[in-house]
This record gives structure tokens, sequence and C-alpha cells, in this order.
């Protein structure tokens, strides 16, 4: 298996936990040219901006550890375009990340924040 099917695997079972716990998904892959979003989904009435990390082991920091500063940035950015793009209306933003190890999700809600002034 490469790293591209082994990431849409890994976002296949992101999105099925979400969804058990009654997130609605909205988009998959969110793509523009500052970085890409792996899901975004809402939970009641807050948008959430989801980073899917899947890893063999919590060798070197696990799944989290490749949720850099640089990384959030992207994503942020990222959120920003969607926003702007589809306006939607919520009453709370979040980004959450998803770590997957093997036979173990981990759900880290609102596991990095925008700057106050970003939104």
């Amino acid at each position: 298996m490469n790293t591209l099917q082994s990431g849409n695997q890994g976002e296949d079972s992101a999105c099925r936990y979400l969804t058990q716990k009654g997130y609605r998904i909205l988009a998959r892959n969110y793509r523009k040219p500052c970085g890409e979003i792996d899901i975004i989904a809402t939970d009641k009435k807050t948008l959430v901006f989801v980073e899917v990390k899947k890893r063999a082991s919590n060798a070197f920091g696990g799944p989290i550890a490749a949720v850099t500063r640089a990384k959030q940035h992207k994503i942020i950015l990222t959120a920003q375009c969607y926003l702007k793009e589809n306006a939607p209306k919520f009453d709370n933003i979040r980004f959450d990340v998803v770590c997957l190890l093997p036979g173990k999700i981990e759900h880290i809600e609102q596991a990095f924040f925008a700057q106050q002034n970003t939104f």
C-alpha cells in the first residue's frame, strides 16, 4: 500500500469515527494553494476543520507530533479560504486532530487555535 492509499484509508476511518460520534461530514480533501484540510465537518453548531494523522507507532512523538506549527498555519490559511468561499454561519470554529495508530483512534478536539483576529 502506498502513502496515498494509506492516507485515504486513514481518512475513511476518521470519517466513520466522526460520523458515529454525530458529526456531519461536509467536505474531504479541501485543497487550495496554501494547503489542504483533510475533513471539514459540523459538530452541532460548530464548524470543525480536522487534520488526520496516521502512523505505524508512537515513535518520534506519534501522529500528533506531525501537526507542527507550520502545518497548523497552513490549515488555518486554508480554513480562511473555505470560509470566504462558502460563508457558512456557525457559532464556533474548531481545529481538531484525529490520530490513528494500529487498532487505536484518538480524537483531540481543539488541538490548536487560530489567533483571535484570524476569522
